[in-house]
Parts: structure tokens; sequence; C-alpha cells
């Protein structure tokens, strides 16, 4: 991905999934125009799931994601199967493809069952109807397609785009709590952790917000920010930090200006905010031995103060005077069972897309686990939780009860 490109986790998820040989990856060569997948009369030739990003119009960025034949056999075909369940987890809209020669299969009937289960909108392709002396009326949610000859292909990507409803109305990570002119200060450590040569992809996207606001983003180390706020000569709208350093920051803002951070602002963005705030007090019932699951969404080169593995662990000893057992997970590792565990806390998820940190959400939620996330677990542990909240009246309220 370039630095310019929108990042996948804010790019509309459409999966394609369908038996062995119905032309899955010939169906998603043709709606990108490239041969991105590899296309075989050999059964099973698409053993991983084949991600590719693109602009569809109208809806804009979207990654396309081929999936593994549903009927895969053997104990590698399990495998692949479930890499394909996975992959609707994170689905926003899902393309059934069927070898509208052979018919729908009963495996096809149950991915229909999976994708309304889930609430998932989706199209069923009748491919390779070019094979067809005949074809039987559609159903309203189907279409005749030809990934061979390109027939109604284009019908088919405008269905796609109809099936998406993109919510215009979707939640900004600080837009909406910031007025034009206003100036926002933006706390950002450079420390081994940073990636080399750019910030980090919430802090990315909270600038832009910023700047598509019609505001004024500053963006300052934490041994910067108190000179920085006695010589603006305008008190900003609020202070925006990193995690890491919530405490010091807490102690340099003035008690009048608001502040909160990056990882707070994402779980609102994210659907996870109230959730997260409720789940956090579950550090209060850990005892000795107690399993703790951290999940991060993406996969990184672990650093020796790792914020994850390393930090995360150190600081929950040290406030709870107690061993937990820490168990780790990342990208697209998350465990079916949470029951063995006390508390889960997430990463801000920045990489994964909204519909599959919800997953998660709704996975703990359903088992009973609370779950909260890094930022305000860091917040809460530190006593400062209350405050970062505070631009969120309704949440500085059920902290006070």
């Amino acid at each position: 991905m370039g630095l310019n490109d929108t990042p996948s986790s804010e790019r509309l998820h459409i999966g394609i999934f369908g038996k062995r040989n119905a032309g899955k990856s010939s169906v998603m060569n043709a709606i990108t125009g490239q041969p991105l997948a590899i296309v075989s009369d050999v059964a099973g030739t698409t053993t991983d799931p084949v991600r590719k990003s693109m602009e569809l119009l109208p809806i804009g960025p979207v990654l396309l994601i081929d999936t593994p034949g549903i009927d895969d056999v053997g104990e590698l075909g399990e495998k692949r199967v479930e890499k394909a369940r996975h992959v609707l987890r994170q689905t926003d809209v899902a393309v059934l493809v069927v070898d509208a020669f052979a018919g729908k299969s009963k495996e096809d009937a149950e991915l229909l069952a999976l994708f309304e289960a889930n609430g998932v909108p989706h199209i069923t392709v009748l491919n390779k109807c070019d094979k067809l002396e005949t074809r039987p009326d559609p159903g309203d949610a189907e279409i005749y397609a030809s990934a061979e000859t390109g027939e109604n292909i284009s019908p088919l990507k405008e269905k796609i785009a109809r099936l998406a409803r993109v919510d215009d109305e979707k939640l900004r990570i600080v837009g909406d709590l910031i007025h034009p002119a206003d100036f926002v200060v933006l706390v950002v450590p450079i420390d081994k952790a940073a990636p080399k040569g750019r910030l980090i992809l919430p802090q990315q996207q909270t600038i832009r917000d910023i700047l598509e606001a019609d505001a004024t983003a500053i963006v300052v180390k934490e041994f910067e920010l108190r000179e920085t706020l006695d010589f603006l000569g305008k008190r900003p709208r609020m202070v925006i930090t990193d995690s890491q350093v919530f405490a010091k920051v807490s102690a340099d803002t003035p008690p009048d200006i608001p502040l909160t951070s990056f990882s707070i602002l994402m779980a609102r963005y994210k659907g996870l905010l109230d959730s997260a705030v409720k789940g956090v007090t579950a550090l209060e019932r850990i005892t000795d031995g107690d399993k703790i699951l951290i999940a991060e969404g993406c996969t990184h080169h672990r650093q020796c103060d790792d914020i994850g593995t390393v930090k995360l662990p150190r600081w929950i000893r040290q406030y709870t005077g107690i061993k937990p057992d820490f168990v780790f997970t990342s990208g697209g590792e998350f465990p079916a069972d949470l029951s063995p565990y006390g508390l889960v806390v997430h990463c801000g998820g920045c990489m994964l897309n909204e519909r599959e940190l919800k997953y998660r959400q709704r996975e703990a939620a359903a088992q009973g686990v609370p779950m909260t996330n890094f930022g305000i677990l860091i917040a809460y542990m530190q006593g400062i939780l209350k405050r970062g909240v505070s631009v969120f009246p309704h949440l500085a309220a059920e902290l006070e009860s």
C-alpha cells in the first residue's frame, strides 16, 4: 500500500465465495479487469484468500477478497474452508459464485444461510452462463454472467454498488467535536516503535479529519507540549495524545482544556467505545492465574519494549499487584472460544475493518467476557480515564456512578 492509498480497514470489503471450480477467481479477475488470481480447471487452485484493492464506482475504494472453495476436502482443505469462513467476518458485501451449468448445491445453500444469519448483503452470480442453452428467470438476488466472455460483468458491479449502501453519516474520528478555525494539539511520541519516516495510521487519520473540519492540527512531541500551550496564544479546542504518554500529557494540560487519546477516539469511530469503557472495570476482578487475552489487529516486528506484549502486561501487574496469565494474538488470529479469559484487551483496531472488530466485540459479549482496548485500559490504570472521556458526557457520568 502506498502512503497515500486508502487503508484496507477503510475500504468496503467484498468477499467472493463458492465451490471449487465455480469460477470465483475468474469472476474476480473480470471485476478488476486484471489477471490477479490464478485460474485453472484443477479444483482447489485458490488455496489462500487473494486480496485486491481497487476503486469501484460509485462506491469508491473497495477490497475484493477471493476465497478458497467452500467444498474443499481433507485436513488441508478443512483449513482452507476455515479461512473462507474467516473472510465472512470481514465481509460487507458477499458475492456467491455458482456454476450456472451445474446449478446450486448444498454448499451454496449453506453459504446463503450464513450470509443471512450474519446480516451480510449478498448477490449470487450464475457464472458460465454462456454455456447454457436456456436460462430460467433468475431470482431477485441473482444475475447471469460469464467471466470468460465478460457478459453482465458491468451490471454485476452496479448491483454490488447498490448493495453496499455506503453510510454517509458514519461517525467521524474527531471532526464532529470541533469547529472551523479551532486549534487541536496532537501529542505524538517518536520512539523505537514508531514507523520509520511516517506516523501510525490513527494519527494520520486524525490529522486528515481535523483538516476536513477546517480546523488546525498542531503536532508536537510529549516534551514540547507545555511550551507549545504557553506560546500558542489561543486556547486549543482539545489535546489528543498517544496513550503511552497519557499521564505526562494530562499533567501538562490545564484542566480547562479537554483531553483525550487517539485510542479513545478510534474506539468511538469503530463503534466500541461504550462497551470498552464498561469492560475495563473487569480488571478489578482479575486474580492470580486468570487469563487475559491481549489481541492486536496487525502483525509487526516486536520491539524490546513492545506495547502489547511487554508494557501492558507490566503495567497490569503493577496496577493489580497480581500475576495474571497473558495470552497474545495478532492479525487475523482471534479465539473462537473466549471462555477461558477474564478480560480481552484489544488494540485500537485501525488495521481491521469495522465489521471484523464488531464481530470480535459480539463474540466477547455473547460469551460473557468483558472487552476493552489498550488506550482505555492505560487511562483507567493511571486514574485519568474520566478526563479522557470527558468530551463524551454520558460516559463521564457513567464513570461517576
